[in-house]
């Protein structure tokens, strides 16, 4: 892995919070959720937001949608 981020340092305060495209009417609009803040990309459970939040670099985040499409 090419880059280290102390997720710690990562503050999601004001971030501009998206509903995932595939969160429809049929689990009542609730799936993730995803905010890009500087190089770090947040994920997080859209309908319980304060159990925490998932920090992944900008690169593998890319991976991801990459592999996932």
């Amino acid at each position: 892995m090419k880059e280290a981020i102390a997720v710690s340092t990562v503050d999601f305060t004001g971030a501009l919070w998206r509903k995932s495209s595939r969160s429809g009417n049929g689990n009542n609009g609730a799936c993730v959720e995803v905010a890009h803040t500087g190089p770090v990309v947040g994920v997080r459970d859209s309908k319980n937001a304060e159990a925490g939040t998932l920090a992944f670099p900008e690169s593998a985040w890319a991976a991801f949608l990459v592999f996932s499409s």
